[in-house]
Parts: structure tokens; C-alpha cells; sequence
């Protein structure tokens, strides 16, 4: 006899979701799930509803229709649901949003001891906790210092630490590196790698594609609150477009669009006095460019940033 095996646990089922304000439709039926130690991120642009999925994902926001369940794994907690059953879910939650939101009176070891108690931690609880966090986000030497003593890098990664005081088991991530430099950026990255390591989950929008590919085992791409791609990074890069990109740059690059050339290409495009060529044979392309010497090149892999372009456009979008 051959015994049923039961599915796989979804951490977080998103069924449908849908959200107005006044007559602009933000999020627009959207469904997704999170497994145990999975990072699914959220892509798109400006006023995409990434955000406001966010929000609603945490009870700051209801939804107009759709379910949020939550499923931590123990008996009391399977078929929880947002907001029904908000405090018991936001007690398993850890939350960066995009505004610090650190109390700029109290100390790094403070502001950890004070976020433990609305989980109704007991201070020796939380102060057992306090060095490995503050060693998690190499903090040991600010533990006295107040936030704004801190860099723009210590600060988030201060948040991050303090997100993480209940031990939980979903991180909800809001462009977490979102105005911090290379450095800075790639230290957070190395901090969540350890998480997912460690089998915490996290829920990531990002604007930042090389974030979305290092982090990230599968990905959302949303547009106009429409759920538009979904699959693995390097997955949706095979399925949307061709293998190969060349870059041309320079004064005069622009009259590219108008030449044989492009019809060696399977798609091209122009961003001012750039063009790029899509191609499944970039050998013809860069022969066919020696004919234009005063042009630079560059011959790369199709990314993120030209799926990404591809499917919601290179037209800039206000915030929304």
C-alpha cells in the first residue's frame, strides 16, 4: 500500500487579493505562496502594488477582496488569517519597511530591548538576545551609540536585528537597501543569505534587480497591481528573452535603429543614445559594429534589469 503524501507546507497563501483607493485598482486579483526557507520577491514599478501587498500581508491594510493565510507549522496555528487572527499572525512576523522607523532616543541595545517587549518578552528574554543581534548586524561596538550617531548601512542593518528580536519565522522586507551604497548594500545581502540559511523565510520587494537574482528563489513581476511573470530568476530571463545583449553607446549610436544592422537582431531598442540589441547570435551583431569604430560596445548575458524593462517598459513612473 502506497501511502498519500501530504503537500508541501505554504508558510503564507496569498488567494486572490485585490485593493482600491477611490477609483485606481492597486493590487488586482493577485495570488502567491511563500514556502518554509523560500525568499520570493516582488518586482515592478512605481506604483505597482508592491507595497500595499506588503501592507495588507501585515493588517495595516485591509483588502477589498482575497484571503492572506498564514500556516507556521504547529497545530494551534495552521489556517490562521490576516486580519482575523493579526495578533497571534504579526507575533511570528519580523518587518524592515522602507521608512526607519528606529527611536532616535534610546541606544541600539535599547531600541532592541523596548521592540521585545510589544511581543510581551520579558527584559531578561530580550537581554539574552541583544548581543547575538547586535553581533548579527556588527553592531557589538554601537550598543550604546543612539541611531543617529549610525550610518545609513547600521541603521538598516539595526532594523534588520530588531526584526528579528521574536524570532520569527517570515521576514516581510520593504526595499530593505533602498538608499544605501555598494558597501553598505552588499553587507545587507550577506546578512539575509544567513537568514535563508538559517530556514527563515522572507517576503522582499526590491527595485534593485542584482538583489532580486542574488536573494531570491523565485520572483513575482507585477505591473499596474497584475501579477505579470512568475517563476525563478533565471528561469523568466529563458522564457522572456533572448540569451545575448549588446550594448551600443556614443554619439551617433541612436542612427543604429535605422540600419541593416538591426535586422540582425531578434529585438532592439534605444534608451537616448544607447541601443541594445537582443540577439541569439551576438557574433553577427558586433562583426556587423566594426563598420562603426567611433562606437563602444558591450556583449553581456541577458538580466533582470532587461526582463524587467521588457515587460513593464523603459517609461519612468511617478510614485502611485
Amino acid at each position: 500500500m502506497t501511502l498519500a503524501r501530504s503537500p508541501a507546507r505554504r508558510l503564507l497563501s496569498v488567494e486572490h487579493l485585490s485593493k482600491k483607493y477611490g477609483e485606481s485598482k492597486v493590487v488586482d486579483d493577485l495570488s502567491f505562496t511563500i514556502a518554509p526557507g523560500e525568499c520570493l520577491g516582488i518586482i515592478g514599478p512605481n506604483g505597482a502594488g508592491k507595497t500595499t501587498t506588503i501592507r495588507m500581508c501585515l493588517g495595516l491594510s485591509a483588502p477589498d477582496a482575497g484571503e492572506i493565510v498564514y500556516d507556521f507549522g504547529a497545530p494551534d496555528s495552521i489556517g490562521w488569517r490576516m486580519p482575523r487572527d493579526a495578533m497571534a499572525i504579526k507575533a511570528q512576523l519580523g518587518v524592515v519597511s522602507q521608512i526607519d522607523t528606529l527611536d532616535p532616543d534610546f541606544s541600539c541595545a535599547e531600541n532592541l530591548l523596548v521592540y521585545g517587549r510589544y511581543f510581551g518578552m520579558r527584559n531578561a528574554q530580550i537581554r539574552q538576545r541583544v548581543p547575538a543581534l547586535l553581533d548579527f548586524a556588527s553592531l557589538t561596538n554601537k550598543a550604546a551609540s543612539k541611531p543617529g550617531a549610525l550610518s545609513g548601512g547600521m541603521k538598516r542593518r539595526l532594523s534588520l536585528a530588531r526584526a528579528l528580536v521574536n524570532d520569527p519565522q517570515l521576514l516581510l522586507l520593504d526595499e530593505p537597501t533602498t538608499g544605501l551604497d555598494p558597501q553598505a548594500r552588499h553587507l545587507m545581502w550577506e546578512r539575509l543569505q544567513v537568514l535563508l540559511q538559517q530556514g527563515k523565510s522572507i517576503l522582499l520587494t526590491t527595485h534593485f534587480m542584482d538583489e532580486a537574482e542574488r536573494l531570491c528563489s523565485r520572483l513575482l513581476v507585477l505591473d499596474h497591481g497584475r501579477k505579470i511573470a512568475e517563476g525563478t530568476p533565471r528561469a523568466l530571463i529563458a522564457e522572456h528573452l533572448e540569451p545575448d545583449v549588446v550594448e551600443v553607446y556614443g554619439v551617433g549610436a541612436a542612427a543604429l535603429m535605422e540600419s541593416p544592422i538591426r535586422k540582425l537582431a531578434a529585438r532592439v531598442e534605444a534608451s537616448g543614445e544607447t541601443v541594445f540589441f537582443y540577439t541569439h547570435d551576438a557574433g553577427q551583431v558586433l562583426d556587423a559594429l566594426t563598420a562603426w569604430p567611433q562606437l563602444r560596445t558591450l556583449h553581456r548575458p541577458a538580466n533582470l534589469e532587461d526582463l524587467f524593462l521588457k515587460l513593464t517598459g523603459r517609461q519612468i513612473r511617478e510614485d502611485g
